[in-house]
């Protein structure tokens, strides 16, 4: 019997891209799916055209917010009401290859894992490939409090890993993270599987508009939510920040698109 896979699908003012985002996961070749949309806006601009896209598909559920709570807790909200023994996360302006489950379920179960991940395409905002992130086989604790190479969209794990304590925290960025490290210290294996099957959309105004916030974010996570000092957390954020930057500039170098 075919598992269920419940897609987490936080939703705030991202129209203009959704469309192209909900069809990458409706055309899934492995169709046992139900799709979690978390409506997150306290505005109901977008509602009536979301209402119209469920009605499409009698897979996709919407969940409205009264309040606008951000994407982690919305996501809680999803993980919560979930039906799927499998959790996979997607954000609302990137995109799925029509594979990606289908070949991550196999991936998984081949290897007896309970979390993988993918590489992935960076976009821009025309859709144009300007960037790819490789997937190492296994990340762990300390190669994830170095650098965080986990593409969200390009998860998907067993839902009996989350336990109650395994939930997005409220902070502005960086909750997935915080979210990658309350789990992989809890011994979870993480494996990679070096196949492009996600696209993540980066755009100039976004990254400007969040740098110094996700600076902000990241001393959090190491001094507040992981409860090391200042001068740890200061040097864990330079160290975070030093190999992004790295990292930006090796994809770049290194663009090999066939």
């Amino acid at each position: 019997m075919n598992p269920l896979v419940s897609v987490i699908l936080p939703f705030y003012r991202k129209k203009h891209y959704f469309q192209k985002t909900i069809k990458s996961i409706l055309k899934q070749t492995y169709k046992y799916l139900e799709i979690i949309i978390i409506y997150d806006d306290n505005e109901n601009d977008d509602l009536l055209f979301l209402k119209k896209i469920c009605k499409t598909d009698q897979r996709i559920k919407l969940i409205i917010n009264k309040n606008n709570l951000g994407a982690g807790y919305s996501r809680n909200i999803g993980i919560n009401l979930s039906k799927g023994k499998f959790i996979a996360f997607c954000d609302s302006d990137d995109l799925w290859d029509k594979k990606k489950l289908e070949l991550q379920l196999n991936f998984l179960k081949r290897v007896n894992g309970d979390f993988c991940y993918t590489a992935y395409y960076i976009i821009d905002k025309h859709d144009q490939i300007i960037g790819r992130m490789w997937a190492e086989p296994n990340i762990t604790f300390d190669n994830l409090m170095k650098s965080c190479d986990i593409g969200l969209s390009t998860v998907i794990l067993k839902k009996k890993i989350l336990q109650k304590k395994f939930r997005f925290p409220q902070i502005n960025t960086k909750e997935d993270y915080l979210f990658w490290l309350i789990i992989a210290k809890n011994k979870i294996k993480f494996y990679g599987l070096n196949k492009n099957l996600a696209s993540w959309r980066n755009y100039k105004s976004k990254f400007s508009f969040l740098i110094f916030r996700k600076i902000i974010d990241a001393f959090k996570v190491y001094n507040f939510y992981l409860g090391y000092n200042v001068g740890q957390s200061i040097f864990y954020t330079i160290r975070l920040s030093f190999n992004y930057l790295r990292k930006s500039l090796r994809i770049k170098a290194h663009l090999n698109l066939k």
